[in-house]
């Protein structure tokens, strides 16, 4: 037995695993993702040499993900898209979606032509984005990221959707979501103000933490041996369902509150410094 056997542990990647404060790639935009560190990487391989089981958790698609696979020891499925799917990069399919279906791009049209100021932006699981209607943030957005399409209808929109997000006037937004809440009867949608003038949807068991509880059941581990790393505010929930939550520091306030533990500086040894608090555990 190893000595981190019934052990996981679940890292963001961007400013945790990796520095990414500069960026996350090296020399620039069209250079090579950054690598995780060499004392991170070689305490990982060791936590995983052990019996642990190691994978990440990101916002970020699966294109992002899958050029890490020969230089991260991941032996568990990945959770992406902030918790909505748990991909199995072995058998190079998704295990888990919470995506949000055919009904939802529906009622989201439906929504904008009841609403003529609203704005809408679509996620998806590849990294992709979807802009209708989109307001002077949303083209400053366009302008730095030519990958995010310009659709007339959210009908034109690929699917699935990973989350929606609609854009407008808080007065607005606010009687959007009662017209949400009204049509959603059976509560297949989270709605959520992830800003004064953004409202996102997303499907019911979105997010981190649900995910990574569903992984740690996938894998027949108890939560009580469940620890997550993660800095920002998408990272909470699993932060919290962990039964350790671990941050660099130079957190928001917000991520320092809730109750996770400063382990070091992100990609500058913080997988190091929390394997070595686990070995004082097991």
């Amino acid at each position: 037995m190893g000595r981190f056997d019934g052990v996981l542990l679940v890292s963001d990647i961007c400013d945790t695993l990796i520095d990414t404060s500069d960026g996350a790639f090296v020399g620039g935009d069209t250079g090579e993702l950054k690598p995780v560190s060499e004392q991170d990487r070689r305490a990982l391989e060791y936590f995983t040499a052990e019996g642990g089981r190691f994978t990440v958790a990101t916002g970020r698609g699966l294109k992002y993900i899958l050029p890490y696979g020969d230089s991260i020891p991941i032996n568990a499925p990945v959770v992406l898209g902030d918790g909505a799917a748990i991909y199995d990069i072995k058998s190079g399919a998704y295990l888990e979606l919470a995506v949000l279906d055919e009904r939802a791009r529906e009622l989201g049209q439906t929504l904008l032509d009841r609403f003529p100021t609203t704005s809408a932006t679509t996620r998806h699981l590849d990294g992709g984005f979807c802009a209708v209607r989109p307001d002077s943030d949303i083209r400053m957005l366009m302008k730095l990221d030519p990958e995010i399409l310009e659709v007339t209808s959210l009908l034109k929109a690929p699917t699935p959707m990973q989350s929606l997000r609609f854009s407008d006037q808080h007065e607005t937004l606010k009687e959007i979501h009662d017209f949400l809440r009204t049509q959603d009867t059976d509560g297949a949608y989270e709605l959520t103000f992830t800003a004064e003038k953004r409202l996102q949807m997303t499907a019911r068991g979105y997010g981190k933490g649900n995910m990574v509880r569903r992984l740690a059941e996938r894998l027949d581990i108890s939560m009580e041996h469940v620890y997550c790393a993660g800095n920002g505010e998408d990272d909470i929930s699993m932060l919290k369902v962990a039964k350790q939550g671990f941050i660099p520091y130079n957190c928001s306030q917000e991520v320092q509150d809730c109750g996770a533990s400063e382990a070091g500086s992100a990609g500058q040894g913080l997988m190091k410094n929390i394997i070595a608090r686990l070995e004082n555990r097991y």
